[in-house]
């Protein structure tokens, strides 16, 4: 059975495994990412000594890499990166890692890799049209059609954590980190003091200003949510990323809010989801790109 190496590159930590072709996982890890202190220099070398380490002990038919940043997919390099990750823009994943090891490598977006995950081994299976969403520091989406990520003209299709609302952006308005900011401002204390959990275990309480941060946020995402539902018009909504920790929580906030803002036609075509491959979700949709170019 062949086997193919995964790497998932995020800002605080980089994933990875060695997947069978039945996608089951033989091994699987993780490190630091170390990404302020090393930048896209040390990212790259991280990634050589994962493969050069797997590669001892499996015959690897590939290298399917996950990461944040715009990927130009064809030429599998990083074309934009935010700060957060400085001097990785530009690095050319594909062309150092196949130049290094003489086996082909493929390279996808973070979130388009957990869309994918979702599309061939998760909740939306099955599916002709599903947005995905990773709702954490940030917002990330992907649109899968037929199988395919959607990726626009130049690679920047659905990068709608920059997507504009009334008050600012869509991932500065709505991503989970701002409830912490929020509850803090309605509480007049320190930021630093308090963290999501508190956010969280407190309003289950009835704390109502940690209550009403939790429903803004959620009023937000459902706007947003509804904005794209209107163009791309996608059979089911799934959502990932840190916001998993609280789905039972806030599966029907959201629900309420996305049907506020959809017509009743759009809404009741529209199912919102949360989604099911969790840590090796970027991991497992890198297998899934990489297999759809080479079969």
């Amino acid at each position: 059975m062949n086997k193919y190496i995964c790497i998932d590159v995020g800002g605080t930590t980089i994933k990875h495994g060695v997947i069978n072709e039945d996608n089951t996982f033989i091994t699987n890890g993780e490190m630091p990412t170390e990404a302020k202190e090393h930048g896209g220099p040390g990212i790259a070398n991280k990634m050589i000594s994962i493969t050069k380490n797997y590669l001892k002990d499996y015959d690897a038919k590939g290298i399917c890499v996950s990461t944040a940043g715009m990927v130009d997919c064809k030429e599998g390099k990083i074309t934009y990166a935010s700060p957060l990750i400085p001097n990785y823009t530009g690095t050319e994943i594909k062309k150092i890692l196949e130049e290094k090891f003489n086996i082909p490598c493929e390279v996808e977006n973070d979130v388009n890799c957990a869309g994918l995950a979702e599309n061939y081994a998760g909740a939306s299976t099955g599916s002709k049209i599903s947005l995905c969403l990773t709702i954490g520091t940030g917002i990330g989406g992907a649109i899968i059609i037929d199988g395919k990520v959607f990726h626009g003209f130049s690679g920047s299709g659905c990068e709608v954590g920059y997507m504009h609302l009334p008050g600012g952006e869509f991932q500065d308005l709505g991503a989970s980190s701002i409830l912490v900011k929020k509850t803090a401002e309605y509480k007049n204390i320190d930021a630093s003091t308090i963290n999501g959990k508190y956010v969280f275990e407190n309003a289950k309480k009835g704390d109502k200003d940690c209550i009403q941060a939790i429903d803004e946020m959620t009023d937000i995402l459902g706007m947003g949510i509804a904005n794209i539902c209107y163009v791309l018009n996608p059979e089911i909504v799934v959502l990932g990323g840190g916001i998993m920790a609280q789905k039972e929580y806030l599966y029907d906030r959201i629900r309420k809010s996305m049907d506020k803002y959809l017509i009743e036609s759009v809404a009741k075509n529209t199912k919102l989801s949360f989604a099911e491959n969790q840590n090796k979700a970027g991991m497992l949709g890198a297998f899934f790109h990489f297999k759809k170019i080479h079969g």
